[in-house]
């Protein structure tokens, strides 16, 4: 089988390569990377398989796309442009990358008669709750032009599926967590600079609420919504791990044996959404329930930054 992994240099991508090399070393691979500031082609230095290729592109080409997808069985696409805070600043890329990157690769997995689309979706197109979780169906309703930009990518999906019977599935995770995250998500920007003694910048009080989902069982439950999820239908990948940021940022500091008085209290977040939660139960009856502790995989995942210096050093936040 032919995969076409696009952005599989950024850090769900590349951790999924990883992933599926190991599992399915006999498929064929090929990766397109934009290699933008938030990819980092040192994420898959150690894959050494004869079956993967990178190629680096924009899936905003229309025609290199369209290339790729005649020799391709399968395409999940995880490229995007997702910092919250960048889509404020300036939203015209996450249009351009999240809506018609998307709408290139769905006309390309169209004409050429792709068995599946794999859309990477993001829980932040529900927008915010405060009791209960969102439910596959639920009304989307985003509050930041980074989670507006990835709903209507999901709905030219869905227009695919029911106008042209294109094969598609979608999966929306909560907040993933692991190695090769850009430094300027909460978990590695708070861990590198509480290393470097810098102040943590916490937005409000802090009592925002995420569920962190650890990177690897997230690819799992990807592979088995490719595997085993219905065409045309919606996947919320959760692991209730529902945490307050001020929280999760005592633990990193604790872990590190730095003080509290590194973190500062910053202006909130236009728009910030103050809880995400995903009701499972869709991709619980494939079999699938989140494997990693939290408690064990956030101390592996501060270590890994604390190894790997050199790696997130180069990897400089945008704003």
């Amino acid at each position: 089988m032919g995969v076409l992994v696009t952005g599989g240099c950024g850090f769900i991508g590349s951790n999924f390569i990883g992933y599926y090399i190991k599992n399915y070393p006999n498929e064929k691979l090929i990766n397109l990377d934009n290699l933008t500031y938030a990819s980092n082609t040192e994420n898959l230095k150690d894959i050494k398989s004869k079956n993967y290729s990178f190629i680096r592109g924009d899936i905003c080409d229309a025609e290199l796309v369209e290339k790729l997808a005649k020799d391709s069985d399968v395409i999940i696409n995880f490229a995007a442009e997702s910092h919250v805070d960048n889509s404020i600043l300036a939203s015209k890329v996450f249009t351009q990358t999240n809506v018609l990157g998307t709408h290139n690769l769905l006309e390309a997995a169209r004409k050429n008669d792709v068995k599946c689309l794999l859309q990477i979706s993001t829980d932040e197109v529900y927008g915010s709750i405060e009791k209960d979780s969102f439910k596959e169906n639920d009304v989307l309703k985003p509050n930041s032009p980074y989670s507006a930009s990835k709903a209507a990518a999901d709905l030219l999906c869905r227009a695919y599926f029911k106008t042209h019977g294109l094969p598609v599935k979608i999966t929306r995770s909560t907040n993933n967590y692991g190695p090769y995250q850009h430094v300027e998500k909460l978990i590695p920007k708070f861990i590198t600079n509480a290393l470097q003694d810098k102040p943590l910048p916490l937005y409000g009080k802090g009592k925002n609420i995420r569920d962190w989902l650890y990177v690897e069982d997230n690819c799992n439950a990807i592979d088995l919504v490719l595997k085993k999820g219905k065409m045309g239908e919606i996947y919320n990948i959760g692991a209730g791990n529902e945490i307050p940021n001020i929280e999760i940022t005592k633990k990193i500091l604790n872990y590190l044996g730095k003080p509290e008085s590194l973190i500062k209290y910053v202006e909130d977040r236009k728009g910030h959404d103050f809880r995400y939660s995903v009701d499972i139960k869709k991709i619980s009856g494939l079999g699938w329930k989140p494997e990693a502790d939290f408690k064990e995989q956030i101390k592996k995942t501060i270590e890994w930054y604390k190894n790997n210096k050199g790696w997130w050093k180069n990897a400089q936040p945008q704003c």
